[in-house]
């Protein structure tokens, strides 16, 4: 019996009704759909929340999984979709904003180096923060597909196939993601020089 099987192999066997397959696969993918998820919603407690809905979902639409695809591409499709759903479902029912949630979350850690002055460390902080926020700003679909390529190392051919369009299509979204990026960032860019 393989000892470490791929993800493919977990799919089949999970749609083969070996429900234990569904474990190893979180084990796996739990922590990068989390961040992946995180990236896109901007709140923790959510992601987690949203992580788990993904893994039941793999499990109640495991009979439409297709063999010899891609698992992590499938996965990040079904998690960039329970994302979209949570941010329209927030935009109906705002009880508290978006960026209030955010900032009142205190989502980032510090993750500064030990002996930094405190003043490199404000910086460092500071353009985080405003790339984070400039990330967040950027249309849902821009930010999808440019999270899953620099964060998720997928490639374009993997984001079209998960966001369900051409790899053209990606192309163009991380172009115009750079794009609002570089413009949004251009100020920070002027300070530090």
């Amino acid at each position: 019996m393989d000892s470490d099987p791929g993800d493919e192999e977990l799919m089949r066997r999970l749609q083969g009704g070996e429900d234990a397959a569904l474990a190893q696969l979180m084990q796996r993918w739990e922590i990068p759909v989390k961040r992946f998820v995180f990236r896109i919603v901007r709140n923790t407690a959510e992601a987690e929340d949203l992580a788990q809905e993904v893994f039941v979902r793999v499990y109640s639409k495991r009979a439409t999984y297709r063999a010899g695809a891609k698992f992590s591409t499938w996965c990040f499709s079904i998690a960039a979709n329970q994302a979209k759903n949570r941010l329209r479902w927030w935009r109906r029912r705002p009880a508290i904003s978006l960026n209030a949630w955010t900032e009142a979350g205190g989502d980032t850690a510090d993750e500064s180096r030990v002996g930094e002055s405190a003043s490199s460390k404000a910086v460092a902080h500071e353009q985080i923060s405003a790339v984070q926020a400039a990330v967040a700003a950027l249309p849902l679909d821009l930010r999808t597909a440019l999270v899953l390529f620099e964060y998720e190392d997928l490639s374009m051919a993997e984001i079209a196939a998960a966001l369900d369009c051409s790899a053209k299509a990606v192309e163009n979204r991380l172009y115009h993601a750079r794009q609002q990026l570089k413009q949004a960032l251009q100020p920070i860019g002027e300070v530090s020089r």
